[in-house]
């Protein structure tokens, strides 16, 4: 099982499903104004996915659900709790968000998944502290698809060689 790590952007990997760094779902969705990887993929997706997310009510901490991509070219959003009540991550909550993550690829037989920094952001963890602990959670894993371990980076604009306009990197 290939394990790389990228920077860029997780909406833009090529990857049959993407993981969401989500909460426990204490808060209704509707009334949630979500930030990181969940604010892109609502306004990239649309509301279906996380529509469909609270069907699964509160997730433990730790704990992933599957729901359909919306208008992603994914074949489905895996959801895990990978903050607590708090809003801050932990070990405890990072590795078992990978390894449920892992477990329903795993079980939907997804042949490639991707991951953003769970707990990174709105969790406060190191993200340096958190890619490795992605890292060590997907090679113990029983996992046999490609892994991809992204961190977050804007894309650049610089001047194109005529200095008429922009071009993204």
């Amino acid at each position: 099982m290939p394990i790389f790590h990228v920077q860029g952007d997780l909406l833009d990997q090529d990857v049959e499903v993407i993981v969401n760094a989500w909460n426990r779902n204490l808060i209704p969705w509707w009334l949630l104004l979500p930030q990181g990887i969940s604010g892109a993929i609502k306004k990239r997706a649309g509301l279906a996915p996380l529509k469909e997310l609270r069907k699964f009510g509160i997730l433990p901490l730790g704990g992933a659900a599957v729901t359909s991509a919306g208008r992603l070219p994914y074949k489905a959003i895996i959801h895990v709790a990978g903050i607590g009540h708090d809003w801050r991550s932990s070990a405890e909550s990072i590795r078992g968000s990978v390894r449920s993550a892992l477990s329903k690829a795993q079980e939907h037989r997804f042949e490639s998944i991707g991951f953003p920094l769970i707990g990174a952001g709105t969790g406060g963890g190191s993200p340096d502290q958190v890619e490795r602990m992605i890292h060590d959670e997907i090679e113990r894993s029983g996992y046999t698809g490609r892994a991809v371990i992204v961190r977050y980076a804007k894309k650049r604009r610089e001047q194109v060689a005529d200095g008429n306009g922009e071009q993204a990197l």
